[in-house]
């Protein structure tokens, strides 16, 4: 990382109830009202994506199902999600960013990083914050909060704190005061999970983390536990990374069927044939996954994507089936689907894998070593693959699912 004389300037950017702000930015007339963007309009089983901050005030929340919010407000106006025109607005917005300085970092489609630091010249962080603000809103008609403080981590928890329209600043040396009395599950980072296997050996807020024992962070979590346990005590050394969108952190494939359905079989054997996909193309680059996200649209084009953070990474066909279906299964809400994505991420170099074993995934383990011994074995006296668990995988055959992003992907064009 690159040295720097003093102490940096990092902003988060974080725009506010996106969907529906670029909803009321191309409807004027929905400015003020309560608007929710929901899948299945038409249907009680849609859910809320996002909503507008009068919605909010209402009870409306998202993933809330439509009845539940209309039962809140009655008056509550619903649209269907229109990607393209956020993609569009997302663009502008960040083109936006990058004339106040080039080291700017996507982050997801209405959300980044800027490093002012080498730019302080045009003024003080809380006058080039305003002036963003005040651009964003002026020209593009989208409200947004911004953090300012010396870190990533840091910025993004100060932006949090004021929404919408907020700027809030956040020092090290305020971190007791503003910080630290927070609950653990507030902190960028932790989960509901893990804020769940924290809450097991006493910590309950983000003083407590920061104060925690880092032994037994990592045997409770893993590397994760260090890592927390830094951020916590408003330690983060990252760059901002204007090229972060183009690393290789995820591989993932997904398809449309040729029409919509709900029958489970063939949903199910396309998520194997996706599991497959991603498996064979993480062998090719020796890498395992570490978080696997299940992607379903239904459809009227509503899309959803939920994740699930593995404790050991993985590579086979079978492992990210196991995962993938579980998530599908969970998620699914019965309506027809138009499309299925398997993707793994949070990618380690198969060499750099570590698996933290428990009684039953090292019995199972130990059931296969010989299975494995013997194909190195062979491997080891031939050369090359000779032999390989599973599926044969023809390269020909593999990428042909169609594939669909739902990170970053249009932020590169």
């Amino acid at each position: 990382m690159k040295e720097l004389s003093g102490p940096r300037v990092i902003l988060h950017v974080d725009m506010n109830s996106f969907y529906a702000s670029v909803e009321m930015a191309f409807e004027p007339e929905l400015r003020g009202k309560p608007l929710a963007i929901a899948g299945n309009v038409e249907e009680r089983k849609g859910i809320v994506v996002t909503c507008s901050y009068e919605a909010r005030a209402k009870g409306v929340k998202t993933t809330m199902p439509l009845w539940q919010a209309k039962r809140h407000c009655p008056e509550l106006i619903v649209r269907k999600p229109n990607f393209d025109r956020y993609r569009k607005a997302s663009k502008a917005m960040f083109s936006l960013l990058r004339e106040f300085t080039h080291l700017v970092e996507p982050v997801s489609i209405d959300e980044g990083y800027m490093d002012l630091t080498e730019f302080l010249k045009e003024g003080n962080p809380l006058q080039i914050a305003k002036t963003i603000q005040d651009r964003l809103m002026e020209e593009l008609l989208l409200p947004a909060s911004i953090g300012v403080a010396p870190n990533k981590f840091l910025a993004k928890m100060a932006s949090n704190m004021k929404k919408p329209l907020g700027i809030t600043v956040l020092r090290k040396r305020e971190l007791a005061k503003t910080l630290w009395p927070l609950p653990v599950s507030e902190m960028h980072g932790v989960g509901e999970k893990t804020a769940e296997k924290l809450k097991t050996i006493g910590i309950q807020t983000i003083k407590d983390l920061a104060g925690a024992d880092a032994i037994g962070l990592k045997q409770l979590l893993g590397i994760n536990g260090e890592r927390l346990k830094k951020r916590a005590n408003g330690i983060d050394d990252r760059e901002v990374n204007p090229d972060s969108i183009y690393d290789f952190k995820s591989i993932g494939n997904s398809t449309t069927l040729s029409k919509d359905t709900t029958e489970a079989r063939l949903l199910y054997e396309t998520l194997n044939r996706l599991s497959h996909s991603v498996s064979s193309r993480m062998k090719r680059k020796d890498v395992l996954g570490t978080k696997i996200f299940t992607t379903i649209r239904y459809s009227d084009r509503s899309t959803y994507t939920r994740s699930k953070k593995l404790n050991n990474p993985i590579i086979e066909t079978e492992d990210i089936l196991t995962h993938a279906k579980a998530l599908f299964d969970k998620h699914w809400t019965g309506e027809p689907i138009r499309l299925l994505g398997v993707t793994c991420q949070d990618l380690v170099p198969k060499e750099d894998a570590y698996k933290q074993l428990d009684l039953f995934s090292f019995q199972e383990d130990a059931k296969k070593e010989p299975l494995y011994k013997t194909i190195e074995d062979i491997n080891r006296k031939y050369g090359g693959s000779m032999v390989k668990r599973g599926m044969k995988v023809d390269k020909s055959e593999d990428d042909k699912t169609s594939g669909t992003s739902f990170n970053k992907d249009f932020l590169r064009e």
